[in-house]
């Protein structure tokens, strides 16, 4: 269910039917409203008519490429996305996940793990949709809204920018997902962050076993924010923990 009582709505694409009604069946009693397609012209009809918060996708379909799919929902639509496939190929998962797809569930899968996968990436898409319908407060009632630039040690970070800048003026180049890691790091100074928190915080999903994508964006972050990459005093390693941002952070 949403904020406002309404029930999320989720396009199950597959083309086995027994799959999506048992998907239907079971997220239905969940509380949600589910749609069953199987081809991906459905879909697109469905998309323009009723579009869904989140839309689970099989890659092995008959006609047309599970992967061109994926690739047209990122570019028209901001819907949640999770790939449920039997192609359980670690090529196959990189792919997916490099197109924009939010998870990677490969076939059988739990129930219950799926919901709760389900409903991480809901938890993300869905932020921006509330805030869109939400009425807007009496002018009396408006409160400051929070510091869209943040400053820490040397350096600036504009949020609605998306720009960091040295004391100079000077911009740091970041990639996307750099960018989005440091966000969730000047947010929660001081405080330790699991490898788990910051992957769901960045990427909407859970980490996976041996999964290291948290640990090679905080390298690139120390080689460009640190004076010694090697001896960290920004972003500190806590050992079995996570990491954590080591200094204070001051609205600009």
């Amino acid at each position: 269910m949403t904020s406002q009582g309404v029930p999320h709505h989720i396009a199950v694409l597959d083309d086995e039917v027994d799959i999506t009604q048992l998907l239907a069946n079971y997220l239905g009693g969940q509380g949600f409203r589910v749609s069953q397609v199987h081809q991906g012209r459905a879909l697109d009809a469905l998309m323009a008519a009723d579009p869904p918060s989140l839309v689970l996708l099989d890659l092995g379909l008959p006609g047309e490429d599970g992967f061109a799919i994926a690739r047209r929902l990122r570019e028209h639509h901001q819907c949640g996305l999770i790939i449920i496939t039997g192609r359980g190929d670690a090529v196959d998962k990189v792919v997916g996940l490099e197109i924009g797809a939010d998870d990677y569930v490969t076939k059988p899968f739990d129930l219950r793990e799926l919901l709760a996968r389900i409903k991480s990436v809901l938890r993300r898409v869905a932020a921006p949709a509330v805030v869109a319908t939400a009425p807007a407060a009496p002018a009396a009632a408006v409160t400051a809204a929070p510091p869209e630039r943040l400053r820490f040690l040397d350096w600036e970070l504009d949020l609605a920018a998306r720009r960091l800048a040295n004391r100079a003026g000077v911009e740091v180049v970041l990639t996307g997902g750099e960018f989005d890691l440091l966000s969730v790091f000047v947010r929660h100074p001081g405080r330790v962050l699991s490898r788990d928190f910051l992957l769901e915080s960045t990427r909407g999903r859970e980490a996976a076993p041996f999964d290291r994508t948290i640990d090679v964006q905080v390298g690139r972050l120390r080689k460009k924010l640190e004076a010694d990459p090697e001896s960290p005093q920004l972003i500190k390693s806590v050992r079995s923990a996570g990491y954590m941002l080591a200094v204070p952070v001051v609205g600009a």
